[in-house]
């Protein structure tokens, strides 16, 4: 299998992807179920952000340059964290600096981690190789990031007499805040334990789905694809443990009182 056998998808052929978002826009707009706005301007986004990624990837991968890697992995993480915190309706106290710190510590951790242990390709700034499998893994853990956030703050305002009583009865923070901490952990973790139970039974991933169609062998593609499920399992786990340490910390006073 080679890379001459690889399908270029030209212009036209995109246009005709796209009448598979205009068929879901009519199915929205028959229903009345009002999301025919928000999956036109979505795709347009989309489509827009890819073409300009790719070509500024083009340039990235031309000068290679360790300065323009690590750049285009922050700017990552800066959209992760926007994207995150629009989809908030409450969120935690200090919301970006928590959730910043802990995607920069567990994601960066996680794919310096990958790609110099696991990969170890040379030099370790290829953006070939770093920027595909940070996105991957910034990506996953940003959507944990926000249910994780989400949660802790619901729980915190739900469980605030339960937790003013523990507090009363002599617990300290983390003690009458835990159950709280518990719940939104397992919440913010089931999606990727979800994913990884289905992964190869129920679904192909987008990277192994990817590098087969690009002409690698299977059984290479199966073996990053698990490689990089452990990293994002691992990065996801990691995040929003800081996030929730982080996160908890924000609704006491320094007297170990809840704050209102």
């Amino acid at each position: 299998m080679g890379t001459e056998q690889i399908v270029h998808i030209d212009t036209l052929q995109l246009i005709y992807a796209y009448g598979l978002i205009l068929l879901a826009i009519s199915l929205s707009r028959i229903q009345y179920f009002g999301l025919g706005k928000q999956l036109f301007w979505s795709s347009i986004r989309m489509g827009l952000q890819l073409l300009v990624v790719g070509y500024i990837l083009t340039l990235i991968f031309t000068v290679n340059s360790p300065v323009l890697v690590i750049l285009m992995l922050f700017i990552m993480i800066g959209f992760s964290m926007q994207i995150a915190g629009s989809r908030i309706k409450k969120r935690i106290p200090k919301f970006y600096r928590i959730v910043g710190i802990s995607i920069i510590v567990g994601c960066g951790g996680a794919t310096f981690y990958f790609c110099l242990v696991v990969v170890g390709y040379s030099p370790w700034y290829d953006p070939r190789y770093l920027i595909p499998l940070a996105g991957m893994i910034i990506g996953n853990a940003m959507n944990s990031a926000t249910l994780a956030s989400e949660r802790l703050s619901s729980e915190i305002g739900e469980r605030e007499n339960e937790i003013e009583t523990a507090l009363c009865l002599g617990a300290n923070p983390k003690q009458a805040v835990m159950p709280a901490i518990k719940s939104a952990y397992i919440a913010a973790l089931i999606p990727t334990i979800n994913t990884m139970a289905a992964t190869g039974i129920v679904a192909l991933p987008g990277m192994m789905t990817g590098q087969i169609l690009s002409g690698t062998v299977p059984a290479i593609a199966v073996r990053y694809q698990i490689g990089i499920m452990c990293a994002i399992t691992g990065a996801t786990a990691i995040t929003t443990f800081l996030i929730l340490v982080q996160g908890y910390r924000q609704y006491f006073t320094a007297a170990y009182q809840l704050k209102k």
